[in-house]
């Protein structure tokens, strides 16, 4: 099986980087559907799930979770996936280099959980240290291999603030902080967004022949980014918060708290297309028949009653009929009804996979099912954002997206330094990203 991954990543990474086998595209109208937007999604994918994996190994590591193993597992695969992409611009021998040094870096993580545990100053000096060699010497690796191109200063900048969002949310994890926690899980999570961005318009501007003279920074795409976020980090915290109940575990109520502030954003981004009486008619359907029934299921597991889980499943297929139909109301048909609700349907059955699994004590079935289930969200940003500019390409035509249109992240990733260590980065990592969003189509 891993194999069989690692012929479709190295596939997937010619695909993007050789023009010869890129799709002619009508620039005539917005399309969501162009190879600049193809590549800002796939880093979206690759990047979020790096960072979402990484905090959620740390916390079940901290916790002794019985999936602690399977989630450094998951993430350690993330960084894997990686290096056919590398070998396939850089050689073998850069590829060996890279996946040496990439791989292994994932290995502080749990020297930090250890030292927080043990409360050991001098281990969690010592993972600090790691944490600056691993900046020093990547950053060193990304300057030699783009031949100075990316000033290695800038790449080691770039590198540590990344670094620096991961143990902060650890560290209010620790601490019992758990509002802040998830507050920095959640800006963490975000700015993986804007460095896509930033990454993806700098690549397209560097090599436009390869991707057709098409932008990665036009509103279709921005459009685009911003639903794969929201679709995103819903499938992060639903698996996440299933798990947090199942396991009683203290912050549960944070991770929920964090869902509710997520909705208010997806209300946003929906008020800021279709207006506050379709934003108010989304929250609806979104809560009543979808977030509530995530606690019912837990609750059934908890109590075994079988019953109540058909009761909850009903829910979530009432909530896919109905937020199909909104979808294809609010989209007038350039969304099919019937086709939305098949997707929503299908995710849900992706987050119960995920969560029977974790509570079978399947931990590999589960990390499994939430890669696929994650990968998945980002064919749905694709589809939405393209029936959205389809059915309103006046509000996407031009260089800007609309003014009330809500940016994703929170900032700090666009400047010209991020711009010169991602661009380095995406080029060694475009296939892995790739490969998972299509995963499910490819099975």
């Amino acid at each position: 099986m891993k194999t069989t991954k690692r012929i479709l990543i190295t596939i997937m990474a010619i695909m993007l980087l050789t023009p010869s086998l890129a799709m002619a595209h009508d620039h005539s109208e917005p399309t969501t559907k162009t190879p600049a937007s193809d590549l800002r999604s796939t880093l979206d994918q690759l990047l979020s799930e790096h960072f979402a994996l990484a905090t959620t190994a740390m916390m079940k590591d901290y916790d002794d979770a019985e999936d602690a193993e399977q989630a450094y597992a998951a993430l350690d695969q993330n960084a894997m996936d990686m290096t056919p992409a590398v070998a396939s611009v850089y050689g073998d021998e850069a590829a060996a280099q890279f996946e040496e040094i990439f791989v292994n870096h994932n290995d502080y993580s749990p020297d930090f959980v250890e030292a927080a545990k043990s409360g050991d100053e001098a281990m969690r000096e010592e993972a600090e240290a790691e944490v600056d060699e691993f900046v020093e010497e990547f950053g060193e690796f990304l300057s030699t291999a783009t031949e100075g191109n990316l000033p290695a200063d800038a790449a080691k900048e770039v590198l540590a603030a990344h670094e620096e969002d991961v143990i902060s949310t650890f560290d209010h994890y620790v601490n019992e902080e758990y509002e802040e926690a998830y507050g920095a899980y959640r800006e963490g999570f975000h700015r993986m967004f804007d460095i896509s961005k930033a990454l993806s318009t700098a690549i397209t501007t560097q090599m436009p022949d390869q991707f057709e003279n098409t932008k990665a920074d036009t509103p279709a795409a921005d459009l685009r980014s911003t639903l794969n976020s929201l679709a995103s980090e819903h499938f992060a915290l639903a698996a996440l918060e299933m798990q947090k109940g199942y396991d009683q575990a203290s912050d549960y109520d944070f991770v929920t708290w964090a869902e509710n502030m997520h909705t208010e954003d997806f209300k946003a981004a929906i008020a800021s297309i279709y207006g506050d009486e379709g934003a108010a008619q989304f929250e609806k359907v979104w809560q009543q028949d979808h977030i509530n029934a995530q606690s019912d299921i837990i609750t059934a597991a908890l109590e075994e009653d079988e019953e109540a889980r058909m009761q909850a499943e009903e829910s979530l297929q009432m909530f896919a009929e109905e937020f199909g139909a909104f979808l294809g109301s609010a989209t007038e048909e350039n969304l099919p009804a019937e086709a939305a609700t098949e997707a929503v349907w299908q995710h849900e059955e992706q987050v119960l996979a995920t969560f029977d699994n974790y509570a079978a004590g399947d931990y590999e079935a589960a990390y499994e099912s939430y890669r696929e289930g994650y990968g998945f969200m980002f064919g749905i940003g694709e589809t939405l954002g393209e029936a959205i500019v389809t059915q309103m390409p006046d509000q996407f035509a031009g260089e800007e997206m609309p003014e009330e249109m809500p940016k994703t992240g929170f900032g700090g990733a666009t400047d010209a330094s991020t711009t010169w260590m991602w661009v380095a980065f995406a080029v060694t990592a475009l296939a892995g990203a790739g490969f998972m969003i299509r995963k499910n189509a490819n099975q």
